[in-house]
């Protein structure tokens, strides 16, 4: 059986070498066919054209702004009269930067791709999970483990070659935004955490840059664009930015992944279809206006909220403009390009994201082996409370469980709910046996057991009260390697 799986393996490892092999010929072949055809172009010929043979007839100049492939192509759009051959020439001058590679990245590029931007740029240092693929639509089950940049580039390659695809396999970080970032028209923030909003509007607002942004968790998204029009700091006519909106970061323990609170696939790609349209209005011009209206006149700054279970899925607040005290682009700032590259802005620190919680002892807590033995003991009279979600519960537990999800501990200040009640306990267990606690990965398991024992629900120390260190996952790996873990 081992033999088997390590051939599998090296047939996986032989796969991806080959697609990477594969994708570099044809980014060679791109960069190759390109200046041929844009000199075809600009000597007022078709790149179809051939050297005149003795008796024929001289073949007509070519003078129109597009490529005959690229007014086939394109042919839907440009009909309308919000795009027309300016809004089509405006896309292709345009370099646009996707920040992120997956579930709002992914439908983001493939419609600007599409649409025919310039240049296409993406910016994701992750690799291609199987989780992923139910939300980000561009990788496959054959792509796994693959770089999600080069995956998504791949996959925008066959949808429109006449793009030019720029990947950066990194995250971005505050030392080299600057490098990546000026290189574009437009960015498009498709992350997923408060300290990578914070740090892409900041570089955006230095650089004047507009941005499109946009999130989703569960079955919510929004969307807002910002810094539109981009203007200097302190200047009155520019756009707010992110922190005009959202000065102070979220609660550090109110940020929820999406691993952690899941998300509906089509949600994460309606928000990231809207993004793509509302890079394309920005750089068509016109659409979305106002009949009569000047095209180099902004859109009033809105934030967009959807929400899938919602009778009306979509709302629309009215913001205001830039802050008059504004951290980043107010001007007082002292936001600066050689302030933000020298990393000393923390931007993990200022979103209060900290390492792992450690606020037990360690014997305080037990291992998942520990708990097995445990659990195997005739004597056993103990109760294990398991604070994830119903809905994690629901998917798998350990035998002999009580859900006791965490958010609802949160909501109520303190664990008076179900078991965690002095009285019931009392009447459920004996006031000796011990209670245990577990998580998801080992963080809210330790917090709920220190409330436990603020309570005095430990008896002044007779009961023994201890998580599970690591919780699931350690469970997963530790005792039952086939339980579903999300």
């Amino acid at each position: 059986m081992d033999s088997v799986t390590n051939k599998a393996e090296q047939l996986r490892e032989k796969i991806a070498q080959t697609e990477k092999e594969l994708q570099n010929l044809r980014r060679q072949l791109n960069e190759l066919e390109s200046p041929i055809q844009n000199l075809d172009v600009d000597q007022g010929h078709s790149s179809t054209s051939t050297t005149k043979q003795p008796g024929e007839a001289s073949s007509p100049k070519w003078k129109w702004p597009l490529r005959e492939e690229e007014y086939s192509r394109y042919g839907r759009q440009l009909i309308l009269p919000t795009v027309g051959i300016k809004g089509q020439l405006r896309l292709k001058s345009t370099a646009v930067l996707i920040v992120g590679a997956g579930g709002l990245g992914c439908p983001a590029a493939a419609y600007l791709a599409g649409a025919g931007v310039g240049t296409l740029g993406v910016v994701d240092g992750d690799i291609v999970e199987t989780s992923n693929l139910h939300r980000q639509i561009a990788h496959s089950t054959s792509r796994v483990g693959m770089m999600k940049v080069d995956s998504l580039v791949e996959y925008c390659q066959g949808l429109n070659p006449n793009v030019t695809y720029v990947p950066h396999r990194e995250h971005l970080t505050p030392q080299n935004a600057e490098g990546i970032v000026s290189k574009y028209d437009l960015v498009l923030d498709c992350t997923d955490h408060p300290t990578s909003r914070y740090l892409i509007s900041d570089i955006c607002v230095l650089l004047q840059k507009p941005l499109v942004s946009a999130s989703a968790l569960r079955t919510d998204g929004q969307l807002i664009v910002l810094n539109n029009p981009a203007a200097a700091q302190g200047a009155a006519n520019g756009g707010p930015c992110y922190r005009c909106v959202f000065p102070k970061p979220p609660p550090a323990d109110s940020v929820v992944s999406c691993g952690e609170g899941g998300v509906l696939g089509p949600v994460v790609g309606v928000m990231g279809v809207l993004q793509a349209l509302e890079a394309i209005k920005l750089i068509a011009g016109g659409i979305g206006k106002a009949a009569g209206s000047d095209p180099k006149e902004p859109v009033a700054p809105s934030l967009l909220l959807f929400s899938a279970t919602s009778t009306t899925p979509f709302r629309s607040l009215r913001m205001r403009s830039r802050r008059p005290n504004c951290f980043a682009c107010s001007a007082g700032s002292t936001l600066t390009l050689k302030e933000l590259g020298s990393g000393s802005l923390d931007y993990v620190q200022f979103c209060g994201v900290t390492t792992p919680v450690n606020v037990l002892k360690p014997e305080e807590r037990i291992s998942a082996t520990e708990y097995k033995d445990i659990l195997a003991g005739k004597s056993h009279k103990g109760l294990l409370f398991d604070v994830r979600e119903k809905e994690h519960f629901d998917i798998a537990s350990i035998p002999g469980a009580v859900n006791v999800p965490f958010s609802i501990l949160q909501r109520h200040g303190r664990p008076t709910v179900g078991y965690l009640t002095p009285e019931h306990l009392s009447d459920t267990i004996p006031a000796e046996a011990p209670i245990y606690v577990v998580c998801r990965v080992g963080n809210d398991s330790q917090i709920v057991t220190r409330r436990l024992k603020e309570m005095g629900l430990d008896g002044n120390g007779e009961r023994d009260i201890r998580d599970i260190k690591g919780g699931m996952l350690a469970w997963k790996h530790e005792v039952d390697r086939t339980l579903p873990f999300t």
